[in-house]
């Protein structure tokens, strides 16, 4: 079972970090920052159709800063979804900033409606974590995901990921007729080997979406993380690894029930190989990007030595043992990816040999 015992403390993007965003444009100087939005004057809380408090907050401005404020949070969205085009924004009009009183970080949830058809959209603002942004970054470059953000100073905008919640669709979907058991069970291992081998941490079910895909006379599932902050942090590899939070056991078990031992392997190594080809695509925005994690500390001296001792251990690789911090345990073990791609036929065959 992977449990997380403190919160992460946040770290702070570094000057190094800051040239990297801004040389691959998600850096921008915008008219607004997190501290901007906390000058609300009045809320009232949210509550689900249910009556049960979602821990959001409705949030009011006074008159003299609301329409400044609602100026410069659609020339955001102009930004993120129309690459500036502002002429997007006469149709659009922002119909309520929420905020999230729970957890530390504590961000403005923005909804965005488009007055010609009604059509809604959300937005996040956030103080910046430099592991978030790493994260998000990963995410952009080795999933099957595109991810839009922006950063400006120290406040990240994020888009809104589409998705039924994890906790969610595992209470009320699990059950449906029209679950397709094998496709869900394989999507689960390719989403857990996305995570491992990028480092991703606390993908329990409550951080992730899944979306659903009509496919003929099937449908599909993407299996997508929504919160970042525990890129590369925690020290114990099972942090990294999905089917050890007791929140996915429904669908662990649903894997264990319908996929033979070979399938699992099969669907792992695909997912890396897969992972393979996507960072050849990328291979110099991911070598720029390992290069400033290399430099950058997003962890502590503990967590670091004990990953990097687990994975020296799982991987049969001593190189792991050299590294310095986290950035260099990233960059190691998608190094994996190419210096042993067989990695789960070779476990196997150890396996045999020892018995």
């Amino acid at each position: 079972m992977a449990i997380i015992s403190k919160k992460k403390i946040p770290y702070k993007i570094s000057p190094q970090l800051h040239g990297y965003l801004k040389k691959y444009a998600r850096e921008f100087d915008l008219l607004i920052e997190y501290e901007d939005l906390l000058r609300y004057d009045n809320s009232i809380p949210q509550y689900d159709s249910f009556g049960n408090d979602t821990l959001w907050e409705t949030v009011f401005y006074p008159q003299s800063d609301m329409d400044a404020i609602h100026h410069s949070l659609k020339n955001i969205y102009a930004i993120m979804k129309a690459d500036g085009d502002m002429s997007v924004i006469d149709h659009l009009f922002i119909d309520r900033v929420d905020l999230c009183v729970y957890g530390n970080t504590k961000p403005f949830r923005v909804r965005v409606v488009n007055r010609i058809n009604d059509n809604f959209d959300y937005f996040y603002i956030k103080h910046a974590d430099a592991s978030r942004i790493y994260g998000l970054e990963l995410e952009h470059l080795l999933s099957p995901n595109r991810i839009a953000y922006l950063v400006n100073k120290q406040t990240l905008i994020e888009e809104h990921i589409l998705g039924i919640p994890g906790d969610q669709f595992i209470k009320t979907r699990m059950g449906e007729t029209n679950l397709n058991k094998t496709r869900l069970a394989k999507e689960f291992v390719k989403f857990n080997e996305r995570c491992f081998v990028r480092l991703l941490g606390d993908m329990h079910a409550s951080n992730f979406v899944i979306d659903i895909t009509p496919d003929f006379e099937e449908v599909s599932y993407r299996i997508r993380a929504i919160d970042f902050d525990q890129q590369s942090f925690e020290g114990r590899k099972s942090i990294y690894m999905p089917k050890y939070f007791k929140q996915n056991n429904p669908i662990i078990k649903l894997g264990l029930e319908i996929m033979t031992p070979e399938t699992q392997k099969q669907y792992e190594r695909e997912e890396r190989t897969m992972i393979a080809g996507r960072i050849r695509v990328e291979r110099e925005r991911v070598k720029d990007l390992l290069s400033v994690m290399k430099k950058d500390r997003i962890s502590t001296d503990k967590n670091t030595n004990q990953l990097k001792s687990e994975l020296a251990s799982f991987y049969d690789e001593s190189d792991f043992l050299k590294c310095k911090g986290m950035g260099d345990i990233v960059e190691l073990s998608l190094e994996m990816l190419f210096r042993k791609p067989d990695l789960y036929k070779d476990k196997e065959k150890t396996v045999e040999e020892k018995q």
